[in-house]
């Protein structure tokens, strides 16, 4: 692995950080607390012109929009973004549907979906996770029947990020309910505007609308739309979460969690000097520190052996499981030491508008969203160590 980056990708990340720069406004910093559809127009707005520059999907290949950039060029790309907490990426139609559906799509579908995502026209949602269906994904219920030319989908899905916003969605339904249970799933692509769709809001313990509950009521979805081979869909499912664990969101973002902290500890006096001079501070965040470094490299490990040709498979669960940990020391070193203080919210005395306090709290859905710790943990034993199954 090279730890320096190629002239090019050099060149690459400066012009990414001055067109950040350019674009940066201070609404950026409130992440969820500035959900209002002035702001979701503004992603809109940024995606678009991520779009033009064709960094949007520039990992993709030529025939379908995009430059086929490296995978550690994307990785350039998705650090720079996420440190800046720089709105207009397309986690999901970019990073997992398009993926996937280059590899399992049939020629018509690629030619219907790809081009809307790769021009920023088009968000979509997942619809993986059941109200008894978790990391036990293959244990889902919802079903979708066959009815001539269409498939009439019945269930629900849980925490659906985006699902609010979605304009269509990715959906695993059961097809054959006699098969093994990891077996008999199809993988959909749903209209999110057809009849029978509704859409549930869940507010999160911060407060805010991330997450849906999605109800399927007799909802007709054309066969065509199935992805793969009908009730072979656990294997385009297991591919795409392959795409989304790559993992140097999680560095970037614990990295920019110490930075924050670090400058109000500069301006917080203790002891008559700033407190982030104060040696047990020094030392909790060093260490930090030096967490988010291993846990950056490594995410662009990851992105290497993807440009090698490799299958990252128990790589990309090394980088996932240590990466979303990393972020849960990361924002509990942070509010330990804002002393009190990082516990008050809407208050005058409350460090960093209570900033911290959200990450904190959003940082326990690291460990579950996109694959729980412990199941990442049974990847890393199984096809990394060999060790046999329990």
């Amino acid at each position: 692995m090279e730890f320096q980056l190629s002239t090019e990708d050099a060149a690459f990340q400066s012009n990414l950080q001055q067109f950040i720069a350019d674009e940066y406004v201070p609404e950026w910093e409130l992440g969820e607390r500035a959900s209002t559809e002035e702001n979701w127009q503004r992603t809109l707005d940024v995606r678009r012109k991520l779009a033009d520059h064709g960094w949007l999907t520039m990992h993709w290949p030529e025939e379908y929009g995009g430059q086929k950039a490296s995978p550690v060029r994307t990785a350039i790309f998705n650090e720079a973004m996420t440190y800046h907490r720089a709105p207009g990426r397309d986690n999901f139609g970019v990073r997992m549907m398009g993926a996937t559906l280059m590899i399992h799509g049939t020629d018509d579908q690629k030619a219907e979906h790809l081009p809307p995502v790769a021009k920023g026209e088009v968000q979509w949602c997942q619809g993986y996770s059941e109200p008894e269906s978790g990391s036990d994904l293959a244990s889902l219920s919802t079903r979708a029947i066959r009815d001539g030319d269409e498939f009439v989908v019945n269930g629900s899905k849980i925490w659906t990020s985006m699902g609010h916003r979605g304009d269509w969605i990715m959906l695993l339904t059961r097809t054959d309910t006699d098969a093994p249970k990891h077996r008999g799933i199809s993988f959909f692509l749903v209209d999110m505007k057809t009849p029978g769709i509704e859409v549930r809001p869940i507010i999160n313990m911060g407060g805010r609308h991330e997450f849906n509950q999605v109800i399927f009521d007799n909802v007709r979805v054309p066969a065509r739309n199935i992805v793969g081979e009908e009730n072979r869909g656990w294997y385009v499912a297991v591919t795409l979460l392959d795409f989304e664990r790559s993992g140097i969101d999680y560095s970037a973002a614990a990295r920019r969690h110490l930075d924050d902290t670090r400058q109000w500890a500069d301006g917080v006096s203790r002891n008559g000097k700033p407190l982030s001079q104060e040696p047990w501070v020094r030392n909790v965040l060093a260490d930090r520190y030096i967490e988010c470094e291993v846990a950056r490299l490594i995410a662009y490990n990851v992105a290497w052996m993807q440009g090698e040709g490799l299958v990252p498979n128990k790589e990309a669960s090394m980088s996932k499981v240590f990466g979303s940990e990393t972020v849960q020391r990361t924002t509990a070193s942070c509010l330990e030491v804002m002393g009190m203080y990082g516990g008050l919210r809407d208050d005058k005395w409350t460090p960093m508008e209570a900033d911290m306090q959200e990450h904190w709290l959003r940082a326990f859905s690291h460990t579950i969203a996109a694959g729980t710790s412990e199941v990442q943990r049974n990847i890393i034993a199984s096809r990394g160590l060999g060790l046999p199954r329990g």
